[in-house]
């Protein structure tokens, strides 16, 4: 599949990059994974495709523990005339917790991308968000095919979501999934236990409106007042305002792989990945090339 272009400048929007995880299961820093042909880490392949994509700014989500690191890497690696700015998302209170610290970073009345920092999502999916920010009014939601989505032995979260009419209706949080003996199997106890290949899934690459900051606002002033120290996340929020109808969410399917780094034995898988894109062409061998 061809990618779909754009000149640095078409898009108005951010990129927020969410790269304040503890990495549990990983054991390391996720974003700095060596996954390039030169040891070149994961974030930088993410920044450099939002570039293709057409985004003009990225802030980065930090904690602040490996924080340092990481933006001491994107000092040294990424190239000048990215705008990169860089926020602190002091408590682990999860990912809507991790926009708001960006908030600062941004021109509130411009729509924006949210993106994780250990996912490989491609320039043509990023160029479908930053199309989508700049010529439609709604949110959106890059969906990828779970046979698409990195899903291996190892167990891993996917937010399987349901549309109708081309908008996103609900996400399903499916634990413990994992591909054995030919399909896709969860093992959180809900039904089906088995998943469609072609189901569409949420990689948390989300295109938002100005309108969100709101929502964004009242669910962690939610979670203050209830005094839990529960993570409040995007796909929980999104789901609640669909419900409520509060918010359209416009989902947009993409037939491009998303690979990511979630468990050790990722790392292999995703730098073989990288390496097959460049040997075919359809991915430049150095992020920002």
């Amino acid at each position: 599949m061809g990618l779909i272009s754009h000149k640095v400048g078409d898009v108005s929007a951010t990129l927020i990059i969410m790269a304040a995880g503890r990495a549990r299961r990983y054991g390391g820093l996720k974003p700095l994974a060596p996954v390039g042909l030169q040891g070149e880490a994961v974030i930088d392949f993410i920044a450099g495709d939002a570039v293709v994509g057409g985004f003009t700014k990225i802030v980065v989500v930090i904690n602040p523990t490996t924080g340092p690191e990481i933006q001491a890497h994107i000092e040294s690696n990424w190239p000048s005339h990215v705008d990169t700015s860089f926020a602190v998302q002091e408590q682990a209170r999860g990912t809507v917790d991790a926009v708001l610290a960006a908030r600062q970073q941004i021109d509130e009345k411009l729509p924006f991308g949210i993106a994780n920092a250990d996912d490989l999502y491609g320039a043509d999916a990023m160029a479908h968000l930053g199309a989508h920010l700049t010529s439609k009014s709604n949110n959106c939601l890059i969906g990828f095919r779970l046979d698409k989505a990195g899903v291996g032995a190892d167990p891993v979260t996917r937010g399987i979501c349901a549309s109708s009419d081309g908008l996103l209706t609900s996400i399903i949080e499916r634990r413990q999934v994992q591909f054995h003996d030919g399909e896709f199997i969860s093992h959180d106890g809900i039904e089906p236990r088995q998943l469609s290949p072609s189901a569409a899934v949420s990689m948390n690459l989300w295109g938002f409106q100005k309108s969100m900051w709101g929502h964004l606002d009242a669910a962690m002033r939610e979670a203050r007042e209830s005094a839990t120290e529960a993570e409040v996340l995007l796909p929980d929020l999104v789901g609640r305002l669909i419900q409520s109808q509060r918010e359209v969410f416009r989902i947009i399917p993409v037939e491009s792989p998303c690979i990511g780094v979630t468990h050790p034995s990722d790392l292999p898988l995703v730098q073989g990945h990288v390496a097959d894109l460049v040997a075919t062409g359809l991915r430049p061998a150095q992020p920002f090339a």
